[in-house]
């Protein structure tokens, strides 16, 4: 979905079109699959190919086009829609309405700011991995939240949940740092969701099964403050 004209996004990191977090993982994912072809037969090498591919796509991390528009606040992860509906905001204790999208192993995972606005705290619990298509992962799932403050004062709790085979969730920003809608903020490994809490003022701009992308597509308006 996009409203209004799309200008190309303003990164605001260097960015390869290989996300840097799956380097180390692309890399010894070629040596064994080389190893495989020159020792191996040729059901072995074609499974390390594949297992080479398949690390390719998932690291994939390419630029996006950013919905210009007034209180837009945008996916912050590509995947399925899963949930859209009024739920309390265990993190800032409020009644807000709840966006949750799944990514699985094929989506991009990299991370991006829904709004422009600061970051005024950051929260990481420690907790399990089950399958993060299940309403339970948010509360029992290891997780990371960011409170984000709009210019005009509207507050969004964006959540990093880790999935069933994910085991390591990146966040690279801190109270303080001023986020830009669509810049990539963190990424999450093999399989994970995000949660995105706003006020209950703000209307959804998406539906349940939706398949989105992040900081391309947007997930809800806010109302003007």
């Amino acid at each position: 979905m996009c409203i209004g004209v799309c200008p190309p996004s303003k990164a605001a990191w260097p960015h390869p079109i290989i996300a840097r977090e799956g380097w180390p993982f692309l890399a010894g994912a070629f040596v064994l699959a080389l190893l495989a072809t020159f020792f191996s037969g040729p059901v072995t090498t074609t499974l390390g190919w594949i297992v080479f591919l398949f690390v390719l796509q998932f690291f994939r991390d390419p630029a996006r086009r950013i919905p210009v528009g007034e209180n837009l606040v945008l996916v912050p992860a590509d995947g399925r829609v899963i949930v859209v509906e009024k739920a309390e905001d265990p993190w800032l204790k409020r009644e807000a309405l709840k966006i949750s999208v799944f990514m699985n192993v094929f989506n991009v995972h990299s991370n991006r700011a829904p709004v422009d606005g600061e970051v005024l705290a950051r929260w990481y619990s420690a907790g399990k991995f089950i399958n993060a298509d299940f309403d339970k992962a948010s509360t029992e799932n290891e997780r990371n939240a960011l409170h984000i403050r709009t210019a005009d004062g509207q507050d969004i709790t964006c959540v990093q949940i880790a999935g069933l085979i994910a085991r390591r969730i990146l966040c690279y920003v801190e109270p303080g740092a001023q986020l830009s809608r669509g810049q990539r903020y963190g990424f999450i490994r093999f399989g994970s969701r995000v949660d995105v809490y706003l006020p209950v003022t703000a209307t959804p701009r998406v539906a349940l099964g939706d398949k989105v992308k992040a900081s391309q597509d947007v997930l809800a308006e806010l109302a003007k403050a």
